[in-house]
């Protein structure tokens, strides 16, 4: 049973954008706090992202590693980016990073949920997607891509990186977790094209 919401919601009385850039707005807004007085919430507004579980047929993941700027080192994880203001939405963002760090495309598609993270620091939210049917063409990464790699990994490798901690990346392992957990409860994802 899920416990009922008790608490007053917060409400914003003013907000001010203090930086602003292509990726995001950090904004410092005047709220009302639940226990009825007045403060300041500074937090990051940013455009959503997807995380791509692209599996082939022999049951093998396509992963990349990059240098990661904000970690400071290389990251495992799956396919995915931003979602760009000419993205007709997050399927088409999935779609587009998809090809462009892979190369892949794929025939079948399917939502697996969302994911937040930082929620008291951002509104951020990353879209996760299943691609199946793929098929290979050229990449086209973007400048800042430079470096990433792509393997293709068992998905029990995958799922051992994320149970240990070397996928870090939250729509990465969330999706990884998503696809084990369906496993083990016998509703396994299609993995092929038709199915």
């Amino acid at each position: 049973m899920l416990c009922e919401e008790t608490s007053t919601p917060w409400r914003r009385l003013d907000s001010v954008v203090v930086h602003r850039n292509p990726w995001f707005e950090v904004r410092q807004d005047l709220a009302l706090q639940p226990d009825g007085r007045s403060g300041t919430y500074s937090h990051v507004v940013a455009g959503g992202s997807v995380t791509v579980l692209a599996i082939d047929e022999q049951d093998r993941l396509a992963v990349t590693r990059q240098w990661i700027y904000t970690h400071a080192g290389t990251q495992w994880r799956l396919p995915g980016g931003g979602i760009d203001p000419s993205d007709s939405g997050a399927l088409a963002a999935g779609r587009r990073e998809l090809a462009e760090e892979t190369g892949l495309r794929a025939v079948g598609w399917r939502r697996l949920g969302a994911i937040t993270g930082a929620d008291s620091f951002t509104n951020h939210v990353d879209h996760i997607f299943l691609a199946t049917g793929l098929t290979m063409h050229e990449r086209s990464p973007e400048p800042t891509e430079a470096d990433l790699v792509v393997r293709w990994m068992p998905f029990t490798e995958v799922l051992d990186l994320v149970t240990s901690g070397e996928i870090a990346h939250a729509g990465s392992a969330f999706a990884v977790l998503r696809l084990a957990m369906s496993r083990a409860r016998g509703c396994p994802f299609p993995t092929r094209s038709g199915r």
